[in-house]
């Protein structure tokens, strides 16, 4: 059975809500909900890739296991490969990347995704969810995926682009990207090797990058679309629905 390691990028020094990932919901920090919902979804190891100290210590101090990076990374790819290079596991398999900034993801999804990589040998694998409001379709902020072919429960097509403005006027096969990726660790370690492109900059989405260099992506249906904290009005928002919920 293929084995796969889940990997937490996570940092203080986010440009619009600096020290979001220790803001709390529940009275439990946000990257703590993560580290959870990822134990739970029990497919492999969970550790937290963080260049904070302090983010360490929580995550060490709830019974969890995290790993000091450098401070110097463009993206979070590259901060979980140094992860995984720490960690010197040599039978993986597969490494998920998890947003350390997505408390409502639900663990469900995260297996999903492991299975449709196990199953199809898959090279990359993200998530994406229909869109039921258009006014996503026209917020920058809110990441876009064009697939080859309609989503359902059973398949996973390749994405054809990752957008966030000037969408095709025909708007088919267009679903609100989660940022939640698997990689082959051979993939992976390709991916990180390679030069930001210019796509990948302009766009600033790092997956652009692997389309770029002609790697495929491939895409399956999540089963919700999480409110990632960006700001201080998301966080209010999904403080509140969770909540609420419990």
């Amino acid at each position: 059975m293929p084995k796969t390691l889940i990997l937490i990028p996570s940092r203080m020094s986010a440009s619009r809500l600096p020290g979001k990932p220790l803001l709390k919901i529940n009275n439990l920090p946000i990257i703590l909900h993560v580290y959870e919902k990822a134990k739970k979804a029990n497919i492999g190891d969970v550790v937290v890739a963080t260049q904070d100290l302090e983010i360490l210590e929580e995550v060490e101090k709830n019974g969890g296991k995290a790993i000091l990076t450098g401070k110097h990374h463009k993206t979070g790819t590259d901060r979980i490969f140094e992860c995984f290079q720490k960690l010197k596991i040599r039978d993986v398999d597969y490494i998920i990347n998890l947003q350390g900034d997505e408390p409502a993801i639900k663990h469900d999804d995260i297996v999903n995704l492991n299975n449709f990589m196990i199953l199809n040998k898959s090279d990359i694998g993200t998530l994406a969810s229909e869109i039921k409001d258009s006014k996503i379709l026209f917020n920058e902020n809110v990441v876009k995926v064009i697939t080859k072919e309609k989503l359902n429960d059973n398949n996973f097509p390749i994405a054809l682009n990752f957008i966030r403005k000037n969408l095709p006027k025909n708007n088919q096969n267009i679903y609100h990207h989660i940022g939640m990726y698997a990689y082959k660790v051979k993939v992976l370690e390709k991916i990180v090797n390679l030069n930001q492109t210019k796509n990948e900059i302009k766009n600033r989405l790092e997956q652009l990058r692997a389309l770029d260099h002609d790697i495929k992506i491939n895409v399956a249906l999540a089963k919700s679309s999480p409110i990632g904290v960006d700001t201080k009005e998301d966080y209010l928002a999904i403080k509140k629905i969770m909540e609420y919920k419990s």
